[in-house]
């Protein structure tokens, strides 16, 4: 995995050095945002990808392809235009996509290098020591499983999960602190076998039980098919045999004895399965006789075959990189979400304003303003307030449609255009009152108007009322919550005092 995540970062070295000469100035002055160290590499390597990307579609894509492609585009430039209707369609989604392909390419790069530093911790983590020996731990530290690749000369390498015992008191220390335990044992040694009276693998006669100040030791009546380590030999075993294994507990000068009998059953092993017995036993054998050593010498030979120890890594890095590929999959697919979430923001937004529109347009008028000079005496009050307050989705467009009426835009197309941007039916109903205000001549326009806006204040109130009922369906649950941890600070108090 290690050499895969450098093959993804020098890819992303080579990606910054084509992508060296590209622009990106023209993307950086339409955002609002503070920029991270840093991000103009993606920024440029996100352009790059993206002209790549719109030349191999142009050449070899076909027309429905291209012709899907420029629908989407299409869609979604509508749709930045009415949350930024100062700036350009083509600029803002332009915009969009080398925002979206750069967070995806920071995401990628990041997990790239954290599963790159997880991957070298995990090698770097070894227990094998130089001259194959792997520490132990120290006295009443517990032992320590290490899962090891074997390689015997002219076979495969074999996989072992072995557990290398603690470092042991030598014999004068143990002649001091004998451990010994009375106990039933006769479901702990019973390793992966079902029960005592059907024996076909290594028994797990403990040594010591945590815990406890005891020391165990283990007599069997045949050594030749159960050893004092639990080792089975039941290899060239021909019918079952019963074997009575010793325990003997030991605690200062006080000696007990416990007697299990053992039936054991001949093995059926595979030639693998005997190359592997012969593997471990051989490292069983290297284990008991250092084990008074700091650490364990591997062997090096089975006869005359040679071994070859490596370790097994347990590297977690991919399921990391995985996570981040999925993480920068999740932010790409959420840039159209968040659109869709400012786009029913904004919506809320206008039909909230539309009273106060309404009724500034109902109030201007009456004091002797035409629409036009209405329409521009709420431009120019919200401009001087701007920088103070925050953003006012139907503000921005009553100042588009200013800039519209002073390029010699006419007012019915003006207007016209005021309601399609907002895409709201009371938007659409005031621009189309306006507009025949101006064709027909309609002397009630201002009466018109002003029932417009009460009618508006009523939906409005309505709205609110809503939404209040809705708060309150929300907060059903949480009160639910409240009310049983109540009841339960309460209830426990009194059942404790019974």
């Amino acid at each position: 995995m290690i050499y895969w995540y450098l093959a993804v970062l020098v890819s992303y070295l080579l990606l910054f050095v084509l992508s060296r000469k590209e622009t990106i100035s023209s993307y950086r002055s339409g955002e609002r945002r503070k920029f991270y160290p840093g991000e103009i590499f993606f920024i440029k390597a996100a352009i790059w990808c993206i002209r790549q990307k719109r030349y191999m579609t142009g050449k070899f894509g076909g027309r429905r392809q291209r012709y899907q492609k420029q629908l989407r585009e299409d869609r979604l430039g509508n749709d930045l235009k009415l949350l930024r209707p100062d700036l350009s369609k083509q600029y803002q989604v332009q915009a969009f996509y080398v925002r979206q392909c750069s967070l995806v390419l920071l995401v990628l790069f990041v997990g790239s290098l954290l599963s790159l530093c997880a991957a070298l911790s995990a090698q770097t983590a070894g227990l094998i020591q130089e001259g194959g020996c792997i520490e132990r731990k120290g006295y009443g530290q517990g032992d320590r499983e290490v899962a090891l690749a074997a390689q015997v000369e002219g076979e495969d390498a074999e996989k072992i999960v072995y557990t290398v015992t603690e470092q042991k008191y030598t014999s004068e220390e143990i002649s001091s602190i004998f451990q010994d335990a009375v106990l039933n044992l006769s479901t702990s040694i019973l390793g992966s076998n079902v029960s005592l009276e059907n024996v076909t693998e290594d028994l797990n006669l403990l040594t010591s039980m945590q815990g406890y100040p005891f020391q165990i030791s283990w007599e069997s009546s045949s050594y030749s098919l159960v050893q004092p380590d639990g080792s089975v030999r039941n290899e060239d075993l021909e019918e079952a045999e019963v074997v009575m294994l010793t325990a003997c507990f030991r605690y200062e000068e006080q000696e007990f004895e416990e007697m299990f009998p053992v039936r054991i059953l001949p093995a059926v092993l595979t030639e693998k399965e005997q190359l592997l017995k012969r593997i471990e036993n051989a490292l069983e054998e290297q284990d008991r006789e250092s084990r008074t050593e700091s650490s364990l010498a591997l062997p090096d030979r089975i006869g005359s075959q040679k071994i070859i120890w490596k370790e097994v890594i347990q590297d977690s890095s991919g399921y990391f990189f995985l996570l981040m590929c999925a993480a920068a999959v999740f932010i790409f697919l959420a840039g159209n979400r968040s659109i869709e979430q400012s786009l029913a923001e904004r919506n809320r937004e206008l039909l909230r304003d539309y009273p106060e529109i309404v009724h500034k347009l109902a109030l201007y008028m009456g004091a002797g303003m035409t629409v036009r000079n209405a329409f521009g005496k709420m431009g120019e009050d919200y401009k001087k307030q701007r920088v103070s307050k925050k953003k006012q989705y139907v503000y921005e467009e009553i100042v588009l449609l200013c800039h519209e009426l002073q390029s010699g835009v006419s007012e019915t197309d003006a207007y016209a255009h005021l309601g399609k941007r907002c895409r709201l039916q009371p938007y659409m109903k005031l621009s189309t009152l306006l507009s025949q205000n101006l064709r027909k001549g309609n002397r009630d326009l201002l009466s018109k108007l002003r029932q417009e806006a009460e009618t508006a204040f009523e939906e409005r109130k309505n709205s609110a009322k809503k939404a209040g009922e809705e708060a309150g369906t929300k907060l059903l649950l949480p009160m639910m919550m409240m009310l049983c941890i109540v009841m339960v600070l309460i209830m426990i108090p009194a059942y404790f005092t019974i």
